[in-house]
């Protein structure tokens, strides 16, 4: 296989994997080789064992961080920081991916960004939705009201008035308060119940703040 014939295979897509390039009669060992020359070139990028990118300028799509985030762990979601500052929930730019999977914990450092995997229980592992990136990409994302209760669970003290001050929550009105108080009980803590409490304040103090 030469490059010409991957771009034609791989061209509109995202992200791709190898066995999609081992159908048919081909030799695996030659199209192995072959990607590892292509990477090592500089035209393609490997983010995993078998998950690769095309590199500028030869790639028509920008992998949108999420879409890499789900594909190199396939079972997670996109939480945390990273949800809340797409649901523009906090004002920061997250530098890093997070995402929570039922599987091990992981860090992954590849040339399109930094994806962290946070362990979850699997009773706990829901609340997430799949979502349109625009362009034609989607990716699991938890809800605005996951996104946060999954944050403050991971955080020690992530209850704590303090905390959250620290995070400059905004747009509260955008949470479905009884959707956090009812996924809320799913974490089965008491830390999460007076989260519940001071996220519901503050949205309170946003929304007579902007009464004014």
């Amino acid at each position: 296989m030469d490059f010409e014939r991957l771009l034609t295979i791989v061209a509109d897509e995202p992200l791709f994997e190898s066995d999609l390039l081992l159908a048919g009669e081909v030799n695996p060992q030659s199209v192995r080789v072959q990607l590892t020359r292509w990477k090592n070139s500089g035209r393609l990028y490997q983010l995993r064992r078998g998950l690769y990118a095309l590199a500028p300028p030869y790639r028509k799509i920008k992998p949108h961080p999420f879409v890499v985030a789900n594909r190199i762990l396939r079972a997670s979601y996109v939480s945390c920081q990273s949800a809340l500052a797409f649901y523009n929930l906090i004002p920061e730019n997250v530098p890093r991916t997070i995402s929570l999977t039922g599987g091990r914990a992981s860090h992954w450092e590849t040339p399109l960004g930094v994806y962290h995997y946070h362990h979850i229980k699997t009773t706990r592992f829901r609340g997430y939705r799949l979502v349109d990136l625009g362009g034609g990409q989607e990716a699991f994302v938890a809800t605005p009201e996951k996104a946060l209760l999954d944050l403050v669970y991971l955080q020690p003290q992530g209850d704590s008035p303090a905390y959250l001050a620290e995070l400059r929550l905004q747009n509260l009105e955008k949470l479905d308060m009884d959707e956090l108080r009812r996924q809320a009980g799913w974490f089965e803590a008491p830390k999460m119940r007076r989260a519940v409490e001071q996220v519901t304040s503050l949205a309170q103090d946003e929304r007579e703040y902007e009464l004014l």
